[in-house]
């Protein structure tokens, strides 16, 4: 669920959706890493200024929290 919302919503704001892709990582019992790999012009997007993009994707993910009950951490990196 998680997954799919970052893959969708990205795909919305960057120019190379098609270079989009998603590791998701277990850390502990408590905490999953997700990590966004993007075309090297659109990490800069999916940031945004002074990461407010990025803050509110995790805003969003937050509530998904209450539900399944797992922290998440979100990154961003450029496919090279």
């Amino acid at each position: 669920m998680v997954r799919d919302f970052i893959l969708s919503y990205a795909r919305l704001i960057v120019r190379h959706p098609e270079d989009l892709h998603i590791e998701e990582r277990s850390l502990d019992e408590e905490y999953d890493e997700i990590v966004l790999y993007a075309h090297a012009e659109d990490v800069g997007k999916l940031i945004g200024k002074e990461g407010r993009m990025i803050n509110a994707i995790k805003t969003v993910i937050s509530g998904c929290k209450a539900k399944g009950g797992r922290n998440y951490r979100v990154t961003v990196q450029s496919v090279a």
